[in-house]
């Protein structure tokens, strides 16, 4: 029993330490920094890349958003990638005026695959791009979106994430947890970390890449979560990743809960795939480039998996010493509440902080807010799963919300 104790006391402290390192990072995010400045004045040339597999019901909005941009018609090609395509995706986006590549691999059909396919291409040709933008065929972007990522561009940076909002936060608690979720990312990790001068990182969509960063290895990325993986890689190398809050995209998010379990138990698969293939390397880049970046980056894949299965390590070894009479009922359930509290009922209290913040209304997402708790578990109970059973074969999110770009704005009001 004393070694229990011990151990139990040891694990106590290394989770206690590392959300409180998270906490005091996360109230970075309220410090308002002045701006970088501009390194070099320039209206850069971009390539807007969509790869889409059976999206005729969404992606002539984002086509007609992305030519709507406020930036220069001539320095930015619209490319989708009608990847596998068995529908009329293809036509309406090339009529919509798009560029279309046909792609038909049925083995590698994930987004990464595509990806690379398309960038090595591009990479033969020498192409006259300055970088890439990156989306889902489901979004919507706000006309400023080039703009604001040309400024990042002309200040230094060489991989910028946009913000990531939703367009249909209210359609169920389904979405509303996303969106919730979304909400409280973009403030206190990608805005926090890269106030403090830590890195970022790829968020799935709504990103730019310079066209240098990829020219000798193209969109090299094998796991489930390509752009968990390509943030990672560019961390390992000593390379911050930039952030941006004005450029705003906006995505369609699951609205029923097979889909939301099929979608987050592939992420959460990718994620133990990014954790065996990069933590040896990440720790190495600890060591080698000996900045608080790169251990924040370490902490990032330690804290998803692993540190779920230590807390669910050391609320089993609380349940042992108490069957063994070696804590008392009240200080089982004091244990437990420890974690069960934090874990559930404070990301509610987080999340009203945010969107009072970064002016949401309330109102509209009150039953999101409640069922909050039921996500996050839900979430969990996937981890839990995919330690034991992972699915590693892609499955679509079917798309459906026609929401056009000048209608995004009455939906963002109701909300």
């Amino acid at each position: 029993m004393e070694y229990l104790y011990m151990v139990q006391q040891a694990l106590v402290w290394i989770v206690t330490i590392f959300w409180l390192y998270q906490l005091i990072v996360s109230v970075c995010s309220l410090v308002k920094l002045k701006d970088k400045p501009i390194i070099e004045k320039k209206e850069n040339r971009f390539m807007a890349i969509i790869p889409a597999h059976n999206e005729e019901s969404v992606i002539k909005n984002l086509v007609e958003s992305l030519i709507k941009q406020n930036y220069p018609k001539n320095l930015y090609d619209i490319y989708v990638i009608a990847d596998n395509c068995t529908d009329k995706t293809a036509q309406i986006a090339e009529k919509a005026g798009a560029i279309v590549y046909e792609r038909f691999d049925e083995k590698n059909r994930t987004k990464g695959h595509a990806l690379n396919w398309f960038l090595e291409q591009k990479i033969k040709e020498n192409a006259p791009y300055d970088a890439f933008l990156v989306f889902d065929a489901d979004n919507i972007v706000e006309e400023n979106f080039i703009k604001n990522m040309n400024k990042k561009l002309c200040q230094g940076e060489e991989v910028v994430q946009g913000y990531r909002d939703i367009k249909n936060p209210t359609d169920s608690w389904i979405s509303a947890g996303y969106a919730i979720f979304y909400w409280t990312m973009n403030r206190f990790y990608h805005l926090a970390r890269y106030n403090l001068g830590l890195s970022p990182l790829i968020n799935g969509t709504g990103f730019m890449v310079k066209f240098d960063v990829i020219k000798t290895t193209g969109w090299d990325t094998t796991t489930l979560t390509e752009d968990i993986e390509f943030s990672l890689k560019r961390i390992i190398a000593g390379k911050r990743l930039g952030w941006s809050t004005d450029a705003i995209v906006y995505d369609e998010q699951p609205v029923g809960f097979k889909q939301s379990w099929s979608q987050r138990s592939r992420w959460t698969v990718g994620h133990i795939q990014c954790i065996q293939h990069y933590t040896k390397d990440l720790a190495q880049s600890v060591k080698t480039h000996k900045t608080l970046m790169n251990f924040d980056g370490l902490l990032y894949i330690l804290g998803s998996i692993p540190m779920f299965v230590l807390t669910l390590i050391l609320l089993g070894i609380n349940f042992i010493m108490y069957l063994g009479n070696g804590i008392t009922t009240l200080e089982l359930i004091e244990n437990c509440l420890r974690y069960l509290i934090p874990t559930f009922l404070l990301p509610i209290g987080t999340a009203i902080i945010i969107m009072l913040l970064d002016k949401k209304p309330i109102k509209p997402m009150i039953k999101g807010l409640i069922c909050y708790p039921l996500f996050l578990g839900s979430w969990l109970a996937i981890n839990f799963k995919c330690l034991f059973k992972r699915q590693t074969k892609w499955e679509k999110i079917e798309h459906i919300r026609d929401i056009k770009i000048n209608e995004v704005n009455e939906v963002a009001e109701k909300i």
